[in-house]
């Protein structure tokens, strides 16, 4: 390995790439994605049977925890079939993904995979990278200028906001479709279709009209608060790139590690593991704890920061980010 950082840098990957791959860390682990899928689709199916049984009682509220719980990992594991960590070709990765997005949680599966393989490409970029581009709330002094009192304030709001965001990725997949910039645009309307029909014919059929209501807004609610649970500390808080990173410091400078054990793993979906991640997309996720070590270890050996921190940290540097981004527009 050459020693200086000019002509080190274009084969910075290429080296960390050979030591993963002679690790093994790339090979398929059907045996665990096996478990995974089979656990989620039971937690699926008992979470609506369990519906179905308490019927129109208040304790359904609990199912509504449940199954928000349970909305949330299915959407991890349609992540993990977006980046054919799953099955090894396409096809059989769309067909599952279809199943676990827009049939079971009323997502559709081609806009997001779609959207995050914009974000992957660019991350942290504040041109390129739909999740950073300015909205409601906005990751930047320059989309900043110009904002009202959300923006002012809106750390106060991140929370509260994610409450809305299973609604808004229903929204977003419905205007995705009707605008056709997603493939099999017929097959994925219709799937679409059957879940929000049987979604709100289970809840009608069972409940009374209060109930129903209460049980969506508690199961949308705590579904969206626990998915943006899960991307916020990946990247919000850490440097916008210019553009001119190679592939590694684009992806390592931008992401954030999370510590945390086996339940960690579980509850974020493997998504702890952020800076393996975005490096190895297709890395199988329980794969990625043992990546881990190389890819810090290789950061030190050549001079580029690596970021891990807990999962509380990890929140309150998003925070306090959000709260810098407002502060001109408070100062005002």
């Amino acid at each position: 390995m050459t020693t200086t950082a000019e002509t080190r840098s274009g084969s910075d990957f290429a080296e960390l790439n050979r030591r993963i791959n002679a690790a093994g860390l790339l090979r398929r682990r059907p045996g665990h994605y096996a478990v995974r899928l089979s656990l989620v689709a039971l937690a699926y199916i008992g979470g609506w049977t369990a519906f179905a049984l308490v019927g129109a009682s208040w304790w359904t509220l609990a199912v509504a925890v449940f199954l928000a719980v349970t909305f949330a990992q299915v959407g991890l594991v349609a992540h993990d079939l977006a980046h054919r960590q799953v099955f090894r070709t396409n096809a059989p990765s769309a067909r599952a993904g279809l199943i676990a997005g827009n049939l079971a949680i009323g997502m559709s599966y081609g806009y997001w995979m779609d959207k995050h393989t914009k974000h992957h490409a660019n991350p942290n970029h504040d041109d390129l990278d739909p999740d950073v581009g300015p909205d409601v709330l906005v990751w930047s002094a320059e989309q900043a200028r110009g904002k009202g009192f959300v923006v002012r304030h809106q750390a106060w709001f991140f929370f509260p906001l994610l409450t809305l965001l299973g609604m808004s990725l229903k929204r977003d997949s419905v205007r995705a479709l009707r605008a056709g910039s997603v493939k099999r645009r017929g097959l994925e309307s219709a799937l679409l279709a059957l879940h929000f029909i049987g979604y709100a014919a289970a809840l009608l059929i069972v409940l009374s009209p209060l109930q129903a209501l209460v049980f969506f807004v508690v199961h949308q609610a705590l579904f969206g608060v626990y998915l943006g649970l899960t991307f916020a500390p990946n990247h919000k808080g850490m440097p916008h790139p210019d553009g001119t990173e190679d592939y590694l410091r684009k992806q390592v400078l931008t992401s954030r590690n999370v510590r945390g054990g086996w339940f960690v793993d579980v509850v974020l979906g493997g998504l702890n593991y952020q800076i393996e991640h975005h490096l190895f997309p297709a890395m199988p996720t329980p794969n990625l704890r043992s990546a881990q070590p190389i890819v810090r270890d290789y950061c030190a050996e050549i001079g580029v920061p690596y970021e891990m921190t807990g999962l509380i940290e990890s929140y309150r540097q998003a925070l306090r980010h959000l709260h810098d981004v407002g502060a001109e527009l408070r100062a005002r």
